[in-house]
């Protein structure tokens, strides 16, 4: 089978690496351009196109695939290309979190249509940020799903499911980063099963359900900072969920310090401070007095700094009991 491909970031490169490894032919990448990053801001190449690049793949990077929008010449271009894929024997395109919208002509092109991999058990969290979404809301399991594209946003008809459970206790619970990762490699797995059924013509599409459907929109940056009026199990997976990005932040004076680690605390929380107030600080860990109970934070990082374990941000960043981040402003 030949195929199209499109994707951006590191959860896409894993699939495309897997069809590579797995002997498919790809015909043509598309990516998303070039953006500024890191503090130079200079333009960097997406995942999928470093890999495109190492190994000798065509590839496009349309800024739009519409025919009528604000690029048409993009469009154009990305027409070509794609027709020139189909014309060239492309059965499938695959899309992982590719970042742009497929308008109708895309989905028609592929003889067997454009097979998505969606982070999440559809059709719950839908949209751009299911990983962050279901450890923010103490989802006990996600997954990966794949389904047919269709022009709606991830309502597509399922094609294979498997779940994958969320660890939120013990000494590693899931992160972000650490589930991307699992749900990374799932989706590359069940990608190369998914082609080799469309083959022989096993795919079965199942329409899905009406009910509970939910959307997870994009992170915003506003959504990092920690409102200590919050319940502390509340806080404990925000910082989970915005760890790598974009980092759980505390305002404490002039300073805002970035939260990657933390745990709940057994004990029971005083009655006569407000939210945010630091209760202790030591090498186990900085207590914080939270809406309802007490959060330990146990990995942070000051400005400019690296992250580090409590007691070794401690050494350079003394905090006392008393001091008290501050709130969110509105």
């Amino acid at each position: 089978m030949r195929i199209i491909f499109a994707g951006t970031p590191e959860f896409a490169r894993v699939a495309l690496a897997s069809l590579h490894a797995a002997g498919f032919e790809v015909l043509l990448v598309l990516t998303q351009p070039d953006r500024p990053a890191g503090r130079g801001m200079k333009l960097q190449a997406s995942a999928v196109k470093q890999f495109a690049l190492d190994h000798q793949m065509a590839l496009a990077q349309p800024r739009s695939l519409r025919l009528d929008g604000r690029y048409p010449d993009d469009a154009a271009m990305a027409r070509q290309a794609i027709e020139a894929a189909i014309n060239a024997g492309a059965d499938a395109m695959v899309v992982a979190a590719y970042g742009l919208i497929l308008p109708q002509w895309v989905l028609d092109a592929p003889r067997l249509g454009c097979l998505n991999i969606h982070a999440s058990l559809l059709p719950r969290w839908r949209g751009a940020a299911p990983i962050h979404r279901a450890i923010q809301a103490g989802d006990l399991e996600t997954g990966v799903t794949l389904m047919q594209m269709d022009a709606g946003l991830d309502t597509g008809d399922m094609l294979l499911v498997e779940k994958l459970p969320i660890v939120h206790t013990g000494d590693a619970p899931d992160t972000t980063g650490t589930l991307h990762d699992k749900l990374a490699l799932l989706g590359g797995r069940m990608i190369i099963e998914a082609l080799h059924l469309a083959a022989r013509g096993g795919l079965q599409p199942v329409k899905q359900p009406d009910a509970g459907v939910s959307y997870a929109h994009k992170i915003e940056k506003a959504e990092a900072a920690i409102d200590w009026t919050q319940p502390a199990a509340v806080l404990e997976r925000q910082i989970r969920a915005m760890n790598p990005f974009p980092g759980a932040t505390a305002q404490l004076g002039r300073d805002v310090i970035k939260l990657w680690g933390s745990h709940v605390d057994k004990g029971l929380p005083p009655s006569d401070v407000g939210g945010g107030t630091i209760l202790s600080a030591n090498a186990e860990g900085i207590r914080v007095l939270c809406g309802q109970g007490v959060l330990t934070l146990t990995e942070l990082q000051r400005p400019g700094g690296k992250r580090l374990p409590a007691a070794d941000f401690l050494r350079g960043f003394a905090l006392q009991p008393g001091q008290a981040f501050e709130l969110p402003r509105p």
